[in-house]
Formats: structure tokens, C-alpha cells, sequence
């Protein structure tokens, strides 16, 4: 898990598989993941994936799961907060 990098998202010419970068702002890595991104997915967004890495250093994400903040409160429940 980590954040997906800036700028580091590619749609591949198959159409259906995305590669982007995850870094914990030291490090960095290449995930390849093929289906449907979740909602939340986005560059600077938190994520974590399963999946396997390959010789070359490449992770193959079997899912992805973006993170929402902590703070995150449904729309019903902030407005009663209010």
C-alpha cells in the first residue's frame, strides 16, 4: 500500500489494464492491475493492493482498494454533526 504517485497512471493498449506507481515518498514501485478501478481510485489517493510480484520487479495487483481519509463521514452523518 501507499499513494499513487503523480502523473504515474497509464491506461495499457489493451484498453482494460492500468499501470501506475505507489510510493510511501521514499520508494516507489509499478503495479499492473487489470479491471474496473475503484471509485475512490485517483493520483495522491491512498491505496492497497494484493497480488504477486514478478522478477522484474513489477506487482501484479489481483485488487485494488483506494483509502479514504479517516475523517471520512456519510453525507447524513455530517449533517447531523452540524
Amino acid at each position: 500500500g501507499g499513494l499513487v504517485e503523480e502523473k504515474s497512471v497509464k491506461k495499457l493498449e489493451d484498453g482494460v489494464t492500468i499501470e501506475f506507481r505507489v510510493t510511501d515518498r521514499a520508494k516507489a514501485l509499478t503495479v499492473r492491475y487489470k479491471g474496473v478501478l475503484p471509485d475512490l481510485f485517483r493520483e495522491g489517493q491512498g491505496v492497497e493492493g494484493q497480488g504477486a510480484f514478478q522478477p522484474d520487479v513489477l506487482f501484479i495487483a489481483s485488487t485494488v482498494l483506494a483509502k479514504h481519509d479517516e475523517n471520512y463521514n456519510p453525507k447524513e452523518v455530517a449533517h447531523e454533526l452540524k
